[in-house]
């Protein structure tokens, strides 16, 4: 009779145990989701300034239409990229594409002091600081998600209910960036 009751008192807090583990996994899983969705919906907000911006200097350097190309190219597969790997690649060429679209607009002094497009920068480098407080907790989240699934007893939980690892949001800096951009004007 002790020997059942023992048997069943480790059984129920094997029990509790599994059940608080997989709740905690769900709970992290879904903040791993919710962090995606804030960063998803700051670069929403980006994607929907650069074609703005691009008018904007347009008018100015109507002959660089080839950077405005690559603009509009690296904020389309920006856009249509999914997962967060995909989506880092796809940030980081419209990063170098802004930046490109940046130094034209230095060669323009009437542009710089274009009210329209000096608002438009602002906006996007207030955006560029939202995306990056996102990506850093999304991260954070990914951390705590990854570190509970690979974690002994977790794992075991985890491999259970089949919990896979999320993938960081990491803007890797390419070798080119370390170069200055190049303008010329054709």
């Amino acid at each position: 009779m002790t020997m059942t009751i023992i048997l069943l008192i480790i059984f129920v807090l094997i029990l509790i145990f599994f059940i608080l583990m997989y709740n905690k996994l769900v709970k992290l899983k879904n903040m791993v989701k919710n962090a995606w969705s804030d960063i998803f919906v700051q670069l929403k907000k980006r994607y929907d300034l650069v074609p703005n911006l691009v008018e904007t200097v347009k008018g100015y350097a109507s002959h660089e239409k080839s950077l405005f190309e690559n603009v509009t190219k690296a904020r389309a597969e920006a856009i249509n990229a999914s997962s967060p790997s995909d989506k880092a690649k796809a940030e980081n060429l419209l990063t170098e594409s802004l930046k490109s679209l940046f130094a034209v607009a230095e060669a323009y002094p009437e542009l710089k002091a274009n009210v329209n497009f000096t608002q438009l920068q602002s906006q996007l480098k207030e955006l560029e600081d939202n995306i990056e407080n996102a990506r850093r907790y999304y991260n954070a989240v990914v951390r705590d998600y990854n570190i509970t699934i690979e974690s002994f007893p977790s794992n075991i939980v985890a491999a259970l209910f089949a919990f896979k690892q999320s993938d960081f949001f990491s803007l890797e800096a390419p070798s080119e960036e370390k170069q200055p951009v190049k303008v010329k004007f054709s």
